[in-house]
């Protein structure tokens, strides 16, 4: 006979975070930040209507994180977030706290 199984429940893996930009439709769009090494191309964001607003969602554990958009090969802040930080190249980075 089997001993009987506990099953524990655990703690969600993180908060569902929506990021967006509005850019020219057909533009390559990418977030990243501390969430992905900083990488590129990893999380490229989608215009689904073609109108230009590109989003993506994201799973990320709380904390706080330092992000950019990559617009067509040019990084740039999020312009509707208004927390930001300097970083060590001497321009900001967007800040978002997940909670």
């Amino acid at each position: 006979m089997k001993k009987d199984m506990k099953v524990k429940k655990l703690a969600p893996a993180g908060r569902r975070v929506t990021f967006q930009l509005a850019a020219n439709p057909k533009s390559d769009v990418f977030l990243t930040g501390t969430f992905n090494n900083w990488d590129p191309a990893r999380h490229r964001m989608k215009d689904t209507r073609s109108n230009g607003k590109y989003t993506i969602t994201l799973v990320l554990p709380k904390g706080q994180y330092e992000y950019k958009f990559v617009v067509n090969g040019s990084w740039m802040v999020d312009p509707e977030c208004q927390n930001w930080v300097r970083n060590s190249l001497g321009t900001l980075n967007s800040l978002i706290t997940v909670e």
